[in-house]
């Protein structure tokens, strides 16, 4: 029974003072299946403030997202975007998230998954949100316009298996 109480109290003690993530982040005590407190900690901490590369106007909208990396947005553009990535010292992806309500109503937009100057566009994922996520919480599409491989960006952030967690919508 004492081994019971001393094992998860030695676990967390670790996660703390682990570096994976802040020790202010608040884990919720019921987490996506499949996620752990330090996946939590480590998408809830915040990357750096102004990486190269990227526009001047944006600030960390997240952390270290796995198959994602690390999202920045201006303010003003949220929840739609763009959304822009950044991983390993680079700019990865332009994103916008779209609500399901303005796909079905036959909205349209122009030019709007631009990639930064300088880059590419890789290719597009498209991923259905049907119950939202932290930061736009209604159902929508995360539409990524990719500047590196697939096979690439799905390993970002401690994610070898190269697979999309079960908690990252459908």
């Amino acid at each position: 029974m004492r081994a019971r109480l001393i094992l998860p109290l030695i676990a967390l003690c670790l996660l703390g003072w682990s570096g994976q993530g802040r020790a202010d982040v608040q884990v919720p005590k019921q987490l996506p299946p499949g996620m752990t407190p330090a996946v939590y900690k480590m998408i809830m901490t915040p990357g750096p403030a102004h990486p190269a590369g990227l526009p001047a106007d944006v600030q960390p909208y997240f952390g270290c997202i796995p198959t994602m990396g690390y999202h920045y947005v201006n303010p003003k553009n949220k929840p739609f975007g763009p959304i822009y990535g950044w991983y390993n010292g680079k700019p990865t992806f332009t994103e916008i998230m779209v609500a399901e309500s303005l796909f079905a109503k036959g909205t349209s937009w122009d030019e709007v998954l631009k990639p930064l100057p300088g880059y590419h566009i890789d290719h597009v994922d498209i991923w259905w949100e049907p119950h939202g996520h932290p930061g736009y919480e209604a159902p929508h599409y995360d539409i990524h316009a990719w500047y590196v491989p697939h096979a690439e960006h799905m390993k970002f952030c401690n994610n070898p298996s190269g697979t999309k967690p079960p908690w990252l919508g459908s």
